[in-house]
């Protein structure tokens, strides 16, 4: 028996037209219809489309001037803030490749990743700047403060046009992104994206979120036009506001970056999490919509003054990056009975984002769920293993994810027996463990590598981390396997008690409360206290980090 067809938005196609147009074209398209309005505010500095447009054309004029332009890769080793877009559409425009790097990378995996994308450029920030061998390409571009041997990057574009240059692009085979895994795993491997899936992707989540269809004006900017009614998205377009700390670096991040723009959104950038801070923006802003990883939604949750402060303004909740525990879900709803609250599931394989739950006012939201696919995706749970075209593992059978649609990746960067691994038949090979239930709605019960086996039983560390979070006292939770030779695997939580917990949490109370909870072959053995769980810094929990600590 296969699920239902999943839900769809009301009153949109169940299939988007999607233009064939380059990256470019959303912030073309952005600047055209909300050419006054602030994109990006950032440390006392605002941005508008205008002068974001204007500033990315001056960037892709300095590229091509300087002889970089398609077939070049441009890396971004930025933190974010308002040189981050600028540099981002303008090696777009350019057609050139941007590959985003993590500006807190250690040395030797800096020059490593810059080896493997092949830059001739970087762009970075003179917080980080002296990590980049600047040997190794042939130009580096300083944003503030201004490393001796670079560029300076406001100074360099100061002088160049406005307008776009003239590029030949095909969207369907040029390279938009090389963007690289996190690594949470093993290394980091470089994932090769089209201009069309970048496009794609935004478009399927945009107009998922905002009940719009694509459309090109005249100029070919690419833009959206409302076709779902202003009572199931109240959120008009263009008048979006948010707060953001996802890092652009990371998928989720720079896909979020794509949408913000194409759905006119006004986005302040903070720098670092602060949650007495962030209240008090989002109060002060009237922020229309929350978004991050389970972390931040965690930490306003421990807030006093999330609790108090006037937050009327929030129509909707964004959750991905990490699974959200459903105790978590459960408190935000309460928080925001009016909001639409929302859960997604990504990979950078996959642009972005793979699934997400209804976002209009009708939708079922299932607390505990990702949601559905979005618009021209398939998801596929199939015996690890086994080909996905061979069909799908009845509802409510936990399976690897398989994934199709064109929003997944090209392969990885001359890799080609790790991409074999992982493209199957069209299908995206995830790692990842979930069910999907009669309604088509997907659930991640875990990783694939984190699963355990113990006495060949399958164990879900996710299960007994959900338990772990309804423990009294217990703030957040981790759960890895310890290597035993007898048995295989046995389940070790890492735990973080709350600051108010009292004198009654120990390692024995917190075992008695879950191990009455589940099957014998399931029980945790071990409990560790730690002063937090290692995350990075999209939020995902480096359990690698927890196993090393086993010893």
């Amino acid at each position: 028996m296969q699920p239902t067809p999943p839900p769809r938005p009301p009153g949109l196609p169940t299939s988007l037209d999607y233009p064939d147009v380059p990256v470019g074209a959303l912030l073309a398209g952005a600047a055209m219809r909300h050419h006054k309005r602030v994109a990006f505010r950032h440390a006392g500095t605002e941005l508008t489309f205008a002068e974001l447009w204007s500033s990315a054309c001056r960037f892709a004029n300095t590229l091509r001037e300087r002889g970089f332009g398609r077939g070049d890769t441009v890396a971004l080793h930025l933190p974010n803030g308002p040189a981050f877009p600028v540099a981002y559409y303008g090696t777009l425009l350019a057609g050139a490749t941007v590959s985003p790097v993590n500006p807190l990378l250690p040395h030797a995996a800096l020059a490593d990743q810059l080896a493997d994308c092949g830059a001739r450029v970087v762009v970075t920030h003179g917080l980080v700047a002296d990590a980049v061998p600047s040997a190794d390409v042939e130009l580096v571009l300083t944003h503030r403060p201004r490393r001796a041997d670079a560029d300076d990057f406001d100074e360099v574009i100061a002088g160049a046009p406005a307008t776009p240059p003239e590029v030949e692009l095909d969207p369907a085979h040029d390279l938009a992104h090389l963007g690289y895994t996190g690594g949470t795993t093993g290394r980091s491997k470089g994932v090769r994206l089209t201009h069309r899936s970048v496009v794609v992707n935004a478009l399927q989540y945009a107009c998922w979120g905002s009940g719009a269809v694509p459309a090109v004006d005249d100029a070919g900017g690419l833009t959206l036009t409302r076709a779902g009614t202003e009572a199931e998205w109240p959120v008009p377009l263009g008048e979006g506001r948010t707060i953001n700390l996802t890092p652009w670096f990371h998928a989720m991040g720079l896909g979020g970056l794509n949408i913000g723009v194409l759905s006119g959104s006004t986005v302040t950038i903070h720098d670092r999490f602060d949650s007495h801070a962030y209240v008090a923006d989002a109060e002060r802003l009237r922020v229309t919509s929350l978004s991050g990883a389970p972390a931040l939604f965690a930490a306003l949750l421990a807030c006093d003054e999330f609790h108090t402060a006037d937050l009327s303004s929030v129509r909707g909740i964004t959750s991905g990056a990490a699974p959200m525990p459903r105790a978590m879900g459960e408190a935000l709803l309460a928080r925001f009975p009016e909001a639409v609250i929302t859960e997604g599931y990504g990979l950078t394989e996959a642009t972005m984002g793979v699934t997400i739950a209804p976002g209009w006012r009708s939708g079922v939201r299932k607390v505990g769920t990702v949601g559905v696919p979005v618009f021209d995706t398939e998801v596929r749970i199939v015996e690890p293993g086994a080909a996905p075209d061979e069909g799908s593992l009845p509802p409510g059978t936990p399976g690897e994810v398989c994934v199709r649609g064109p929003q997944v990746m090209r392969g990885y960067h001359q890799r080609e027996e790790d991409t074999a691994a992982v493209l199957d038949g069209g299908w995206l090979r995830t790692g990842d463990i979930g069910v999907l239930d009669d309604d088509g709605y997907l659930s991640i019960v875990d990783r694939a590598k984190d699963l355990l086996l113990y006495k060949g039983y399958n164990v879900y560390p996710r299960e007994l981390e959900e338990l772990l979070l309804t423990v009294p006292g217990v703030a957040s939770a981790a759960v890895v396997g310890k290597r035993d030779p007898a048995v295989g695997e046995l389940p070790v939580a890492f735990v973080v008690s709350s600051h108010d917990s009292h004198d009654g949490l120990t390692a024995e109370t917190v075992l008695a409360a879950v191990n009455a909870q589940v099957t014998p072959y399931k029980r945790l053995r071990e409990v560790r206290f730690v002063d937090a769980i290692p995350v990075s810094a999209a939020g995902k929990v480096l359990k690698r980090q927890l196993r090393d600590q086993l010893g």
